[in-house]
């Protein structure tokens, strides 16, 4: 199989993508609301793909910030999309749970990862609803999250699914590997973090780093000098909260270095 990627609304490269779509041909992303249910939880997600791609090609699951699925989350998975995969921006707290005022947002994350194991359950829902797109080929799955999300993908790994080939972490809580996850994590994992995150400590991370060692995982950490907590979000800036901050070169560089992580696991 052949895909290319779509970059300002044209396919480039040369020959065709999958199914034989002439590379020239317009892009067009297609987006369509997905409603599923979890442990009896009405929820909404939404589905990215480019109708000019033919053909079964990578999903990536998008996982969002604590704030819910809000447009932010949308917005990445179109990014993907216009990339050439097929995205779902997934629905961790439930329709219509999306805020801008941080004690409700806190409130809803920790309704979430109070059990782990429901929190993994969580995203797994999310995950299910990409492979059944008839898109998206199965056996290339990968999923990315913000913040919240970057949390929650990392416990996907955790949990030893091995539907994923890799995880990619934005400025994500970095909960340690558990001593049952050893030898057990079968992603790659791309870790994405700003160095001067008042909310994930330097202690914080060296203790992440020494448990996927142990743990046998296949990782890499990034850290960006100077950074703070949320930095690839325009809106970090507006939320009230001195931890966070967007920083152009750093949601730039983060981006980039996901894009050459997909190339090396697919």
């Amino acid at each position: 199989m052949k895909w290319n990627r779509v970059v300002g609304g044209a396919l480039l490269g040369l020959g065709l993508v999958a199914g034989g779509t002439p590379v020239g041909a317009l892009a067009a992303v297609q987006t369509k609301a997905v409603a599923y249910e979890d442990q009896g939880e009405k929820l909404t997600g939404h589905l990215y793909w480019d109708d000019a791609v033919a053909g079964p090609r990578p999903g990536i699951l998008v996982i969002h910030e604590w704030w819910g699925l809000d447009d932010y989350a949308q917005r990445r998975a179109r990014m993907l999309a216009e990339l050439g995969y097929v995205a779902f921006a997934a629905d961790m707290y439930g329709t219509g749970r999306v805020t801008d005022t941080p004690d409700q947002a806190r409130a809803w994350m920790q309704e979430v990862t109070a059990d782990v194991e429901w929190w993994r359950g969580r995203a797994l829902a999310g995950l299910a609803q990409l492979k059944a797109d008839p898109n998206v080929d199965s056996t290339k799955l990968a999923a990315i999250g913000y913040c919240f999300g970057g949390g929650s993908v990392i416990q996907l790994a955790y949990g030893g699914t091995d539907q994923l080939k890799g995880v990619v972490s934005f400025h994500g809580a970095l909960p340690a590997a558990p001593e049952e996850a050893n030898g057990r994590i079968k992603p790659r994992m791309l870790i994405l973090h700003g160095q001067a995150d008042p909310m994930v400590t330097p202690e914080m991370v060296d203790h992440f780093e020494k448990r996927l060692g142990e743990a046998g995982a296949s990782w890499e950490l990034v850290s960006y000098g100077g950074v703070l907590h949320s930095f690839t979000n325009p809106k970090a800036d507006t939320r009230g909260m001195a931890a966070l901050k967007y920083d152009p070169l750093a949601d730039q560089r983060s981006w980039a270095r996901m894009r050459g992580f997909f190339e090396e696991i697919f």
